[in-house]
């Protein structure tokens, strides 16, 4: 039995929200979406880690440790990657509470991993993603009538809530930086802010007026990404019609006109018109491939058999390819409907719990392992 789901924290999870109905607890202690929000802005700004409950979900002791050694300089690369490796395990409801904190090292103009901090903090932000790419779901936040459950049993439509909530709150913390002269800080922001649960109309001009200005291609094509991300999010019809001009406009960049055409299929569902495709025929080659291959969007789209931009365009020009990815063994990745209105789950649902004692020991050591390799921790990998 590993340490975290032999703990309290482990326990009262499984308690309330495998054993019971995940909606007795809102709003209350175990709600991470409360405990994100209730963290003062004094405690924030002064680093007290001390105010918040860490130790009410699972791996939070360990979180908080981490955060200790951040804001210490001592072992920042593997306080970082613990802290994202949790991410990639699906246990963000301990990495959640640290949000607030990574917004402010990575606004610190004194420190030195600005870059992987945001990182972190928009990889809370976001469900289970890696090799996703398909137009449906490529750009989405699940809804609240999916629920999909973390590996210690806790339901991470909370995890992620609270921490798009957090990025929210501190967006005129992260603006600043999409004008920064670091081009990782700026593509990181970009990625942060993406992922915010509002002030979307202030980041998108936002995001706007620094694509007017941006000079790095690479964080061009990324700025046009995270329009299309927020405006999905925030259901932006004016983004549509954005995208549609901006794909075919022979006056843009390759990057943006390729970073538009992926952005307009995932904001639409209409069919793809040949004009889209001559364009990409012609743009979308392997240097522009390499040029987008850092951006987290395309590190998230890779697999071991394609870049991320070559993986997008083939799922989504050729929706009937076979995926190679095998996901059958892992009940966790599926979507939970909602419970039924009497407290019956759902087959699926009764399946995948009943599957966790016997399966979550293997699956947390097959994703810690299977995210140590990706390129996405490429920027973790630099810090010092």
């Amino acid at each position: 039995m590993s340490s975290w789901d032999s703990g309290l924290a482990y326990q009262a999870v499984l308690r309330a929200f495998v054993d019971g109905d995940p909606l007795d607890q809102a709003g209350g202690p175990l709600d991470v979406r409360a405990v994100v929000a209730g963290i003062r802005t004094e405690a924030k700004d002064g680093f007290l880690l001390e105010e918040v409950p860490w130790d009410r979900f699972p791996e939070g002791v360990s979180v908080r440790e981490n955060m200790e050694r951040l804001r210490s300089g001592d072992a920042v690369r593997g306080s970082l990657g613990m802290l994202i490796g949790l991410c990639a395990n699906d246990m963000r409801a301990a990495v959640a509470p640290a949000v607030p904190f990574l917004i402010r090292i990575g606004t610190d103009p004194e420190s030195d991993h600005r870059a992987e901090a945001l990182a972190v903090t928009a990889e809370v932000a976001r469900f289970r993603h890696q090799g996703v790419c398909t137009r449906a779901d490529m750009l989405r936040f699940r809804g609240d009538d999916e629920w999909f459950f973390e590996v210690a049993g806790y339901l991470q439509n909370w995890s992620v809530q609270a921490a798009r909530d957090a990025i929210a709150a501190d967006t005129d913390l992260i603006l600043p930086l999409l004008d920064d002269h670091d081009p990782e800080v700026r593509i990181g922001a970009a990625y942060a802010l993406a992922a915010a649960s509002a002030r979307a109309q202030n980041i998108l001009s936002a995001f706007h007026a620094r694509l007017l200005a941006e000079h790095d291609p690479a964080v061009r094509a990324g700025l046009v990404l995270a329009i299309a991300q927020l405006a999905r999010a925030h259901q932006d019809s004016r983004t549509v019609v954005w995208m549609r001009t901006c794909w075919p406009d022979p006056a843009r960049p390759p990057e943006v006109r390729v970073s538009a055409a992926l952005g307009w299929m995932c904001l639409t569902d209409l069919p793809v018109p040949d004009e889209l495709r001559a364009m990409l025929d012609d743009l979308a080659t392997h240097e522009t491939a390499r040029l987008m291959a850092p951006l987290p969007w395309m590190r998230a789209a890779e697999n071991t058999n394609s870049n991320g931009l070559h993986h997008c365009l083939c799922t989504m020009l050729h929706p009937d390819t076979p995926d190679a990815e095998d996901r059958w063994d892992d009940p966790w990745s599926w979507p939970c409907p909602r419970r039924h209105p009497q407290g019956r789950e759902p087959d699926g649902c009764q399946w995948r719990i009943a599957a966790h004692n016997s399966m979550k020991d293997r699956t947390a050591r097959t994703r810690l392992s299977s995210w140590e390799s990706p390129r996405s921790i490429k920027s973790l990998e630099r810090a010092t």
